[in-house]
Formats: structure tokens, sequence, C-alpha cells
């Protein structure tokens, strides 16, 4: 069968590959084109225009480059008609993707199936009548989302696992101790607190600066504003600690070295004494030999929870109070990070806005050190968070229901 894909982002693309992978294994003469990435071209799609072209966010850069963004939707459009596949799969990116669904809908017998729902629990809910007039299969990759689609909205939704427990478990590889895991012990972390302090050469080449002593991360995005926003304060935060830890900052793939350089000269010299390490393409090598994290919201609070790091969850905002006010006004869900809204309840803690400040980081984060006083109920929760998640398989169960789907 023939399968066009579509992702505008960075982590659509990985998901999309995997997906595609999954297509290929339960359909030896799968054909794929598609809107994306590297990763999907990988996997054997012909790419007609890189997300790179068309990913701009926040309301300044998409009006400024409206008329590219316009022109590449046109030809996304035209291309699918003229291809015809057996099925459209959207992947994310709700902006771009529920537009392309109404005109296929409009313009063909085409059906559209939407993985990785989007997130209108969280903001725009209006988008569900586009998503019941357009959108013939929903996937979910979160389980919250299921009563709020089915029993909120009257729209049937197919939870298929999460794809971050998959790559955590592909990282993982097999339990080096099913003994601790079968009592219910979480092994990661015992093993974390006793196995030899990291290294070098223990952790690889790339992890320059790792001196034997155990690490805090640091996660602070992956947009300059985000980590020029939030880099600082976690580094000021966590500077008392320089003496017996070392600081480790996980760099995002689009930002370059000399960037975090600067950012992090601007405190350098007042707080850390030169005891941070930057390292690239290493952030699961990072966390798996991490004592806790500092982390700004989305997808890394997932993966830093199914590492097994307990972590402080920071998201700086300007204006911060009219910015926490804005958020109860707009945003509809109680919380910002996957690991609670997954739990339904406050595992780790979240300071955003006006909270997100030096004393309350540095409070938090001594908390969640070796003997601190949450500690050990924040990995219980992440144990009771990966028990709702379920077992990895996401990419096979979603590829075997479009294929069901399709065939129908």
């Amino acid at each position: 069968m023939k399968y066009y894909l579509i992702a505008g982002e960075a982590s659509g693309d990985v998901h999309a590959s995997h997906l595609m992978a999954s297509i290929r294994q339960q359909d030896a003469a799968a054909q794929f084109r598609c809107y994306g990435g590297d990763m999907m071209a990988a996997q054997g799609a012909e790419l007609v225009q890189h997300y790179r072209d068309l990913a701009y966010m926040g309301f300044i850069p998409v009006l400024m480059h409206l008329r590219t963004i316009l022109r590449g939707m046109k030809r996304c459009q035209q291309d699918i008609l003229a291809w015809q596949p057996d099925v459209l799969i959207l992947v994310d990116y709700p902006g771009f993707n529920l537009k392309i669904a109404r005109f296929v809908k409009q313009h063909s017998t085409i059906p559209v199936v939407y993985y990785i729902a989007p997130k209108i629990w969280a903001w725009k809910e209006h988008r569900i009548r586009n998503i019941k007039r357009d959108v013939d299969l929903l996937l979910s990759i979160l389980p919250f989302e299921v009563p709020f689609y089915e029993e909120k909205h009257g729209y049937h939704i197919n939870y298929v696992g999460n794809p971050t427990v998959d790559e955590v478990a592909k990282w993982l590889g097999p339990s080096p101790n099913p003994s601790l895991a079968e009592r219910g012990v979480d092994s990661t972390a015992t093993e974390r607190e006793s196995a030899p302090l990291p290294t070098r050469e223990r952790l690889g080449e790339g992890l320059r600066g790792i001196d034997g002593l155990p690490i805090i991360a640091l996660l602070p995005g992956s947009r300059k504003q985000e980590v020029r926003d939030n880099l600082r304060r976690m580094l000021e935060a966590a500077a008392p600690y320089a003496g017996d830890y070392q600081l480790v900052l996980a760099a995002a793939p689009g930002l370059e070295d000399e960037f975090y350089r600067e950012c992090i000269k601007m405190v350098n010299g007042k707080w850390l004494n030169g005891k941070c390490t930057v390292v690239r393409d290493q952030t699961y090598q990072l966390l798996q030999h991490s004592t806790a994290a500092l982390v700004t919201s989305g997808t890394a609070t997932l993966e830093t929870a199914l590492l097994r790091v307990p972590q402080v969850v920071c998201y700086y905002m300007k204006a911060g109070r009219l910015a926490s006010l804005a958020k109860r006004l707009f945003i509809k869900v109680p919380y910002i990070s996957l690991v609670n809204l997954i739990c339904g309840e406050e595992v780790v803690p979240e300071l955003v806005a006006e909270q997100m400040n030096v004393s309350s980081v540095r409070h938090h984060l001594a908390s969640i050190l070796p003997g601190g006083s949450a500690r050990q109920a924040q990995l219980e929760g992440y144990e009771r968070m990966a028990a709702i998640l379920g077992e990895p398989g996401a990419p096979e169960r979603a590829a075997k229901l479009i294929l069901d789907f399709t065939k129908r």
C-alpha cells in the first residue's frame, strides 16, 4: 500500500520513522512519501519537503514567513492528490496537519489517520470539531487522552502506548537485575546509588570533564530563548553543590557549542568556577548516570522519569505573574509536565513563571538529592507512571491499527 506521512518537527520525524519501520514489518510492499525529515527519508520515504523549511513557531516568525508556509501547504495538498495514497498519516503538528486533513476530506476519499493526537486537552479545545469532521482514525500516546476524547467529546480514540517508553527501553536493553523488578524494587535507581561513580572512560569520549563526581544533569530546553531564560537560574540554584557534584548540561541538537559557552560564561565566574560541562547527543547516557536533574518541561520530563532520575521541572517566563494568570485562564490542565499529567497527581515539583526562581529551585533540588525528603516518593511515583503507560510496542500497535483500518 501507499502511505503519505506528514511530520513538522524533529520529534515527529523520529516517531514517524519508527512507525514506518513497523508498517514495513507488516506490509513488505509499503511505499512511503512524506513531508518530514532525515529519519523518515532513511526509512525509504520519498521526501517531498523537509520540515525545517516550514518549521516556524511563534506569532511573529509565522507572520514573517506566512507566504512560505502557505506555499508549502499548497504544494503538500497538490502532491497528496497527485500521488493518491491509500492512507494519509498525520504526525502531531496540528496547526499544519489539521488544515491538510480538511483539504483532503474536501477533495478526495483518502482516509486520514492521526498519530499522536492533538493536545486539545491543554488548549484550543475547539479543534475537536475539526477532528470529528476530518480524522477517520485517531491514535493516542497519552493514556489520559482516552477519557478526554471519549467521555467528554464522544469521539473514539485508540491508546497505543507511548513511543518514549520504546526509546528508553531500547536504550536500557534487558533489565540487568530482574529479581529486583519482580520484587517491585526500583532496580535502576538502586543500582545507580551503588554503582561506581562515572568517569570519562565509562561515559564515553563525548562526556569530557566528568571527573568521578556524582552528576546533577541540566536540561534547559531546546530553543535559544528557553535556554537563556532557564539555564542561568538552574546554574545559580545548583552552584552550592558544584563542589560535591559535577554539573553536566545536555545540549540541544539545533544549538551550537558557542551559544552554550556564552550562556555559561555569564554566570561562570561568579558561581561555578568552571565546574559545568556541556555534552551533546548523549542525553540518555547522561541521565542514566545522573543522581538528579533540573529539567525544562516537555518530553524530557518523561524521559527523565523513565530513566528513574529524580527531577525538578523548571520553566521560566518573563512577566511571571501575568504569565501565571494567563496559564490559569487559558490552559485547561492542572499540570504542565507529562509525568504529573499521566499520574493525575504531583509526582515532580513544577516551578513555572514567577515560581521558577533560584531559591525555589535550590530548595526542591535539595529535597531530591540522596537523603532528601522527596526523593523516595518521587521514585515511587515514577513506578506508578510506568505502570499506567504500559509496555513498549507503541509503533507496532499503531501500525497494526492503521493497516487493519486501511484494509477495511
